[in-house]
């Protein structure tokens, strides 16, 4: 790693942001604002933002020019249902109950043999899924897209990550992708089997977090990489969005963080402490839980502050 490069010149910080629901989010947002209140702010630092998930849409946040306060006002309001959205359990789109679909997740990955068959037979089960899901796939994007404070991608490089459904193959959107910013954070945030495969020029994709919640191997050449990352701790044990998806050697944060650093990136990791998953509560899809969340990750930002200049361990 270059020792005399000029501070955050390009290739200097990378700000990865995983997976983490409605409450995951707002944690982030707030970790954001109290790293800026404390003294660094992410919004400006960061050359590169990778988002993948929830986090696609906390990206997009990083990246729309609002200051890192009042990205945190934001995320302190409950997300209210937008126009059209599903005014009572008859109007709402089917789906499959949860704990059927964990199972079913759960079955795909012990039949694996490898990271890449695995990733191709999740999109084989998201596009099955369609039969039951795609009419609610028109209302979701409508959704994803009332919640991006801006319908443009940033001038500034940012990454959206998704997989291609036919495939299984890694898909990192930007702005030179030729696909809307609203598509590229609706399709990282397709789950297989919770929600319709995203269809962009004809091309189904899911949910990025389907071949990592974080995707940090994605900031490989760059000096400091800060990984804010929801479901990254060890502590995580609750049901989350991507309870039942078996991780392969290699796709785990830990195995990424660790490669990063053989390569000579600065790696700082920013999971939940006790007050923040206290505050995150069972249910990281409840948008009641991001007030709390924000709140958290905000006094959380500010303790962790220090961790950002100081040096890696």
């Amino acid at each position: 790693m270059d020792q005399n490069h000029e501070p955050h010149s390009s290739h200097d910080v990378a700000l990865v942001l995983g997976g983490g629901g409605a409450a995951g989010n707002a944690w982030q947002m707030g970790v954001i604002a109290g790293l800026a209140d404390a003294g660094h702010d992410l919004t400006e630092l960061a050359d590169l933002v990778i988002g993948t998930s929830a986090g696609s849409t906390a990206a997009a946040g990083v990246r729309s020019g609002m200051p890192a306060a009042d990205l945190y006002a934001a995320a302190l309001v409950a997300s209210a249902r937008p126009s059209g959205a599903p005014q009572s359990p008859a109007q709402r789109p089917a789906s499959i109950p949860q704990q059927e679909l964990f199972e079913r997740l759960r079955a795909i990955g012990a039949a694996a043999s490898s990271a890449e068959e695995l990733h191709r037979a999740l999109g084989a089960f998201a596009l099955e899924s369609d039969d039951v899901l795609r009419p609610g796939a028109e209302q979701r994007r409508a959704l994803v897209a009332s919640r991006l404070p801006s319908q443009r991608w940033p001038e500034r490089p940012m990454l959206v990550v998704a997989l291609n459904a036919h495939t299984g193959e890694l898909v990192a959107f930007d702005r030179d992708s030729g696909v809307q910013l609203a598509d590229a954070v609706t399709a990282s945030t397709a789950l297989p089997g919770g929600t319709a495969t995203h269809v962009v020029d004809g091309v189904h994709y899911i949910n990025g977090g389907v071949r990592s919640a974080e995707n940090a191997d994605l900031a490989a050449g760059y000096a400091t990489v800060i990984v804010l990352s929801p479901f990254g701790g060890a502590d995580w044990v609750r049901p989350g969005q991507f309870e039942g998806i078996r991780r392969f050697p290699g796709y785990e944060l830990a195995d990424q963080v660790e490669a990063l650093r053989a390569q000579g990136s600065r790696v700082v990791v920013i999971t939940p402490d006790a007050a923040s998953l206290e505050a995150m509560g069972t249910n990281q899809m409840d948008p009641a839980t991001r007030p709390p969340s924000a709140r958290a990750g905000f006094a959380q930002g500010r303790r962790e502050a220090r961790r950002i200049t100081e040096p890696a361990v």
